[in-house]
């Protein structure tokens, strides 16, 4: 049975990706649209890693961590958004199989990788607040460089075991997707034998990677917050919350819509609304990022106008 899934493999040979329209006077308006939001992202993301690299006053922990949460929202916009303008311009809106393949991995892990990264970020918020004076000292270079590369190792693992369960599927037609990239609920979709076993694995990964971060994220910011009660002054206190809030209201956009679309049973897969709850956690993340994290922050501020000779005048 398994063995004449993979073979059935070859009756397909590209999908095509339906988008968000047909009409081409609104793909017109779609492409500036995303076209924008795309620039927008990349360059704010490298703008932080180019500031981080640049100035010495930025290599902490901290900000070596926002430079690789810069470089992972890079790395997950241009997984999805270059192929979607080019489709939204272009007659054709096929992807080979080998193609749709290797999006729905980098995807995967990128994405996978990022919603551990927020559990790390959170820590290192903790390690800041909750102690101090011994914040270099526990956050060392060797313990920031273990954490990374576990949680980069860690996505991409899980989201190789993802993309080989769907993508050994038996896929004999149709091959439309709808959706604007290949992301594995909506491919899965389309496959010509019954995927309650292969549901159930990516339901335990969905919770494994949902659950154990955001308790994480929320065990950090209850001892941030009782730290942050302590604090005598007003100013200073409400400083920290306005931290702590803004760095929660990115994790919710990440993990709401990303939690909704992979840790539901396929019988409420809707497309259309897919597809609008995915450029939430796809884009809306990467676009907000550098606003919450880096560019409301006075030390990155500072790096900038270094950088652009204009601290004097300032």
């Amino acid at each position: 049975m398994w063995m004449s899934a993979v073979e059935n493999q070859s009756w397909i040979s590209e999908f095509i990706l339906l988008g968000f329209s047909s009409d081409p006077i609104s793909n017109r308006i779609l492409f500036i649209a995303f076209l924008l939001l795309y620039l927008c992202a990349v360059l704010s993301n490298g703008l932080i890693v180019a500031l981080i690299c640049l100035d010495m006053h930025l290599h902490t922990p901290m900000y070596f961590f926002l430079c690789i949460l810069s470089l992972l929202d890079m790395g997950y916009v241009t997984t999805t958004m270059p192929q979607m303008l080019v489709h939204l311009l272009a007659h054709s809106q096929t992807i080979s199989f080998a193609g749709c393949w290797l999006q729905m991995y980098m995807f995967g892990a990128l994405a996978l990788t990022e919603s551990l990264f927020f559990a790390v970020m959170a820590y290192d918020r903790y390690v800041a607040i909750c102690n101090p004076l011994r914040y270099t000292v526990i956050l060392s270079w060797g313990l920031c460089t273990r954490l990374t590369a576990g949680t980069w190792a860690c996505g991409f693992f899980l989201s190789l075991i993802h993309t080989f369960l769907t993508m050994r599927l038996p896929y004999c037609g149709p091959n439309m997707v709808n959706h604007y990239f290949c992301e594995g609920p909506s491919v899965r979709s389309l496959a010509c034998m019954d995927t309650h076993l292969i549901e159930i694995v990516e339901l335990v990964i969905s919770v494994f990677m949902a659950i154990a971060p955001l308790s994480l994220i929320l065990a950090s910011y209850i001892r941030i917050a009782q730290a942050v009660l302590k604090i005598k002054s007003i100013k200073g206190r409400c400083k920290a919350f306005s931290t702590c809030a803004s760095h929660l209201t990115v994790v919710s956009i990440f993990y709401a819509p990303a939690t909704y679309i992979y840790m539901r049973p396929s019988s409420s897969y809707f497309p259309e609304q897919d597809k609008q709850i995915s450029l939430f956690y796809n884009v809306l993340t990467a676009l907000l990022n550098p606003v919450v994290y880096s560019l409301r922050n006075k030390d990155i501020k500072g790096a900038f106008l270094k950088v652009m000779g204009w601290s004097r005048m300032a």
